[in-house]
């Protein structure tokens, strides 16, 4: 063997280091490919992301590891005679830590721009949701909720470095249930799991309690099961206020009050004792459930109240299917001409499906079946009209229910309001009282809201305020 070629020669001459250097080679010309779509700072295929973020770092990993193993095995042969006679020994250890040097630093740089984005893009919502198949009802109630802008990391991670940690032991966790099957369907939602991030490290980055929102209108609208699907109208003033103006937020969140309760359900769903801390001189009030025994409270769980605790579904709200259905008429996704569509849409969401495809076929074959047979010449001139109709019950379906993972209407109650759930009146209901009954939470309707209009076909508040009802 020549003496001025002693690296070259242990390179090659183990197939352990050919192994690194190609494994080396190959993560490298992969990542030059890779470089368009890292200079956007995007990667559309969640899978893609994970080959160039996650997979080629092992690589370029096990090639370092891999190259100084098989140079070390070649220079054993060398020196027992099998592949000629040692190189001299001073100048193939310049050149080998010369060669070790110049390719670390060319790796540790690639390396370490890859890692950089690895992380990047494991924090992206993109990632979060479509990279596995069990997040799909979160990712998709995500997609259409008013916090589809905020990152996932936003909420479910918690500031600092342990919180980033805490976060990838629970990614690992997940990842093992998913590769073992072993994910519960449905998920838990993030009040039963235990493992939500308080509100103070994620609601109140951006919502401070002293700057409430005043008042705010909410209008629902209603269609009738009639051949019309008449309109009707309920316009809310929700009293939102917040700090010292008082209201909703006020209430529950001011200055000087804070609430515990206990509940019996992962869920927190039935909570039979809450205690109120508020005014100057911290008065502190206990309030018992309807037949709620002292005794019985010793073994439960106690929370201190926060903004998840109303707003559980802030970032993943699920619909009802009727309010669902309402609003995609009054908007004009479903035409509120086609007769009985609020009827017979009602119906062809209560069925069950197979799948999202199945439900995307049968509802526009049955919707269509249906203007054939009861108004046929309608079904010829708005045949447009049926077909869309069609695809909007269809998209309503797919975005709440999931037969496979086990998620249908209602599977994770709203607790804001009372609608979809018991929501306030899980505390609300009028039952919860003072050990001696000199005081209960009440159930009073105007302290929260307002009622400006109620099931009316034309509020004249709607007119004032410069909106047409349908």
């Amino acid at each position: 063997m020549r003496s001025d070629r002693p690296v070259a020669v242990l390179l090659t001459s183990h197939w352990v280091s050919l192994a690194g250097t190609c494994l080396v080679t190959t993560a490298g010309l992969l990542w030059l490919f890779a470089l368009p779509a890292q200079a956007r700072g995007r990667v559309d295929n969640p899978y893609t992301g994970i080959v160039l973020f996650l997979i080629l770092p092992l690589m370029f990993c096990l090639g370092l590891a891999l190259i100084p193993l098989g140079v070390l095995l070649a220079k054993r042969r060398v020196a027992s005679g099998w592949v000629g006679s040692p190189p001299e020994r001073a100048a193939a250890m310049r050149k080998l830590l010369l060669f070790l040097g110049v390719t670390t630093i060319a790796n540790v740089a690639i390396g370490s721009q890859l890692s950089y984005r690895a992380v990047q893009h494991m924090e992206t919502t993109q990632f979060c949701g479509q990279s596995c198949h069990v997040m799909k009802p979160e990712f998709t109630a995500h997609a259409v909720a008013p916090h589809a802008q905020v990152p996932c990391v936003s909420c479910h991670v918690s500031s600092g470095a342990t919180g980033w940690i805490q976060s990838k032991i629970n990614g690992t966790r997940q990842l093992y249930e998913v590769v073992s099957h072993s994910v519960p369907r449905p998920i838990p939602p993030g009040l039963s799991s235990g493992r939500l991030v308080a509100s103070e490290e994620s609601c109140e980055t951006c919502h401070a309690r002293g700057a409430g929102p005043g008042v705010r209108l909410k209008i629902i609208p209603k269609h009738a099961e009639d051949e019309a699907n008449t309109p009707n109208w309920t316009v809310l003033a929700m009293h939102m206020a917040g700090g010292r103006l008082g209201g909703i937020h006020g209430a529950h969140m001011g200055p000087g009050v804070a609430i515990r309760y206990a509940a019996t359900d992962a869920a927190r769903q039935t909570i039979p004792w809450v205690e109120v801390t508020r005014g100057p001189n911290n008065t502190v009030t206990a309030y018992l459930g309807k037949d709620v025994k002292p005794d019985s409270l010793a073994a439960l769980p106690r929370f201190a109240m926060q903004c998840v605790d109303c707003h559980n579904r802030a970032a993943h709200s699920f619909e009802r299917p009727d309010a669902a259905l309402d609003r995609a008429i009054a908007s004009g996704e479903i035409p509120v001409s086609l007769p009985f569509v609020r009827k017979k849409g009602g119906a062809l969401l209560a069925a069950e499906y197979a799948s999202e495809e199945d439900a995307r076929a049968r509802m526009s074959s049955e919707l269509g079946s249906f203007y054939e047979e009861a108004y046929p010449a309608l079904a010829r001139s708005n045949k447009k009209d049926i077909d869309c109709a069609g695809l909007a019950l269809a998209a309503i379906w797919s975005r709440n229910v999931f037969p496979d993972l086990k998620v249908d209407w209602g599977t994770y109650p709203n607790n804001l309001g009372h609608e979809d759930s018991p929501g306030c009146f899980r505390c609300h209901d009028g039952d919860h009282a003072t050990a001696d009954g000199s005081a209960s939470i009440g159930q009073d309707c105007a302290s929260c809201h307002e009622a400006l209009a109620v099931e009316e076909p034309n509020p004249a508040i709607l007119t004032t305020l410069g909106l047409t009802a349908q």
